[in-house]
């Protein structure tokens, strides 16, 4: 039986930790070493994502590895559920907590489903339970266990390893979670899908998640809560994304942020937040006449043809549709991107300006059509005082 995320997250709290490393005496006002970090003070709430982001050499990374004890600081505590780490055996702790770095760090010797199964091998489960595990996140991730089981590392792609690192990571159903750039290694089309993958396990597991990158884009994004750090490991503001887009706390956080701040909103909302819009559709195989008037009696142009399952096949021009006869495929053209719920306007708005169209198309887990979403009521929402929000019209009865 696959097993089943029971464990609750678990709440981070840093109560004014600091880092400081060993040199020669500083001379009065000498910038602090790179990595150390001053003071950090913050609470991740359970089940939420938080991003450390800041240039190099800010303390996110140490800030990070502090929390699993492979740094320790060097005063403050860390506390994870209300347990100071510092009182925990340091391997026992780290078999507690899900870790993935940029790198992966995979065994190579090892198959992707061993690799999967290290901490409940550690921890002396069964070894018809391991597989069971292994099996299942391979799948939860995106992997068929049929075809990526018994394979090696050195045969998949980057964005292949990556996921095994997130499914082994997940293995023992930690509450916690530490990403340390987890997909800067990879490029940029495999990490946007690696990033939307994320947020649907998020979705199903709401993991609390303490994630590192030095990309502002991807922490808004990514992140329910994002702690800006300044070098030196200042923390300069810590706040939801929306919160920090419209009232950064400082100049610092201004700059990096950028100027185009504006945009970046359309990386807080998702499909899922806007009213969509209904659309003409008619099946493969329909009579086309009906289709036809359907179609011209609509202001939209095109009629979208769909599967015996709902699923979009494309658009055929009112001008092409038969007046007599069947409807069938051939005449479609699948020019409109897909778009999911989950997918942030900013990302629908990059594809249909790649695809060179006006109009995406919605649709649900399976598949099947709920709507189409418009360029125009994208920029609807950057419009002062936009409300996104309000009723989604879709289609009846779809389920996201």
């Amino acid at each position: 039986m696959p097993e089943q995320s029971a464990r609750r997250a678990a709440v981070v709290e840093y109560q004014h930790v600091s880092k400081t490393y060993a040199t020669a005496r500083p001379r009065r006002g000498a910038p602090e070493a790179p990595g150390a970090v001053n003071d950090l003070s913050l609470t991740v709430p359970a089940g939420k994502i938080c991003v450390l982001v800041g240039p190099s050499g800010c303390g996110k990374t140490t800030s990070l590895k502090m929390v699993n004890r492979l740094i320790e600081p060097t005063s403050g505590r860390i506390l994870v559920d209300g347990a100071d780490v510092a009182g925990r055996d340091a391997t026992e702790l780290r078999r507690e907590i899900g870790y993935v770095i940029q790198q992966v760090g995979l065994f190579p010797h090892q198959t992707v489903g061993t690799n999967v199964a290290v901490v409940p091998r550690l921890l002396g489960w069964p070894a018809a339970r391991q597989r069971a595990r292994a099996e299942e996140l391979l799948a939860l991730v995106g992997l068929d266990p049929a075809l990526y089981r018994d394979r090696y590392p050195a045969q998949l792609s980057g964005g292949e390893r990556q996921r095994v690192g997130v499914a082994r990571a997940l293995a023992a159903d930690p509450p916690l979670m530490l990403m340390d750039e987890p997909f800067g290694a990879v490029d940029p089309i495999v990490r946007e899908r690696l990033q939307n993958e994320l947020l649907r396990l998020q979705a199903e597991l709401a993991k609390t998640i303490l994630f590192v990158t030095h990309d502002i884009d991807e922490a808004i994004k990514m992140g329910d809560l994002i702690a800006i750090m300044q070098v030196g490991g200042h923390l300069e503001q810590f706040a939801p994304p929306a919160e920090i887009l419209a009232a950064p706390a400082s100049g610092f956080v201004a700059d990096f942020v950028g100027a185009d701040r504006g945009l970046k909103r359309l990386s807080l909302t998702r499909v899922g937040d806007v009213a969509i819009q209904p659309v003409v559709t008619a099946h493969d195989g329909d009579p086309a006449g009906d289709a036809r008037a359907r179609t011209f009696a609509d202001p939209f142009p095109y009629l979208l043809l769909l599967d015996a399952a709902d699923r979009p096949i494309g658009w055929v021009n009112q001008r092409q549709v038969p007046a007599t006869g069947t409807l069938a495929a051939s005449l479609a053209t699948p020019m409109s991107p897909l778009l999911d719920r989950r997918t942030t306007l900013k990302d629908a708005l990059s594809m249909m300006l790649d695809a060179d169209v006006q109009t995406g198309i919605v649709v649900d887990r399976a598949g099947r059509l709920r709507g189409v979403l418009t360029v125009e009521a994208i920029a609807a929402v950057l419009r002062p005082g936009a409300d996104p929000g309000g009723v989604v019209a879709g289609t009846p009865g779809a389920d996201a």
